[in-house]
């Protein structure tokens, strides 16, 4: 069989599928209906130092080609966390990434140390792409200098695998790579969502209760393949492709654009199965092009695309 294990930092997953933040909980409400087996790791739910109520509803929007959510970073907090949510979360056999979001740099700090304290986290996933009150006129995930400063926060404060989830809604997504992967983190997640909104022609008004939200979901490929495909050629450290990831195809777009591994999320809610087939395409794709191990697919793309540029370049 073909070898799916991918390394990122000092995490090493079974394999490249993972489950993106927010979309299974803290893992086991959706026991019952996805097989955690065949995926690499799971995210939790974003947690903050105490607990969100999150928006206003609606909270939820289907569109045309994805879906736009609202939800607000709805969770217990830290300390409910750690002492209830943790244990359930604990039983999934797969590895457990925690996502982490504060509204200050030492917030930022506090959390991390406090979740990876846990032998039961593998990694800390960095959420940069919450809406920050103090600084409405620009956001820290548009902010290369103060992303910085959060992921060395973070750094200072663990020694597990930190992965850096980046937004797509900024106009230099590369410098802020850039800056998270000097700061030291471990791994980039490319992307979250995008701001979207959508309006109720008959009420007059926005059809979610927080008037925008992020899209995700199939608009959302393409947006975050390039994504993916500048910031490749821009770090050196592993990336994990996100956004409408579907099928099989969808995630050896993302590989063969530079992605170590992928995060399944909206999928999930209308096909729970989704992430086992994707990786069982997977390996079915690296058997039919006698490929052995999935590392050898990451970045094939643009490889090809470097040799087409020299054939044209030497002619």
């Amino acid at each position: 069989m073909p070898d799916l294990t991918t390394t990122l930092g000092r995490l090493r997953l079974a394999n490249p599928i993972i489950l993106a933040s927010g979309t299974v909980g803290y893992g086991r409400e959706y026991a019952s209906l996805i097989d955690y087996s065949t995926v690499g790791a799971i995210v939790t739910k974003t947690i903050t130092r105490e607990a969100r109520a999150g928006n206003a509803p609606p909270r939820l929007k289907e569109t045309p080609g994805g879906l736009l959510n609202a939800i607000g970073l709805e969770n217990v907090g830290v300390d409910r966390f750690l002492s209830e949510k943790l244990r359930e979360a604990a039983t999934v056999p797969s590895a457990l990434i925690a996502s982490v979001a504060g509204g200050s740099v030492d917030e930022y700090a506090e959390l991390t140390r406090a979740v990876a304290s846990r032998e039961e986290i593998d990694a800390i996933e960095l959420n940069i792409s919450c809406p920050n009150v103090e600084r409405a006129r620009r956001p820290v995930w548009d902010d290369p200098e103060a992303v910085g400063t959060i992921v060395r926060a973070a750094r200072n404060a663990t020694e597990k695998t930190l992965l850096l989830k980046l937004s797509p809604n900024t106009a230099d997504i590369v410098s802020v790579a850039e800056a998270g992967e000097e700061a030291g983190a471990d791994a980039l997640v490319v992307a979250n969502t995008l701001t979207g909104m959508r309006i109720d022609v008959e009420a007059r008004k926005p059809s979610l209760g927080n008037a925008t939200g992020g899209l995700s979901g199939r608009a959302l490929l393409p947006v975050n393949l390039a994504n993916v495909w500048k910031i490749t050629g821009a770090v050196s450290i592993p990336i994990v492709g996100s956004g409408g990831i579907a099928d099989p195809d969808d995630a050896l777009e993302y590989i063969l654009a530079g992605a170590a591994a992928v995060q399944v999320g909206t999928a999930l809610f209308a096909d729970p199965g989704a992430p086992g087939r994707i990786a069982a395409g997977l390996a079915d794709y690296m058997q039919r092009h006698d490929i052995e191990s999935i590392e050898e697919c990451t970045g094939l793309a643009r490889k090809e695309k470097e040799r087409e540029w020299q054939r044209t370049t030497a002619g």
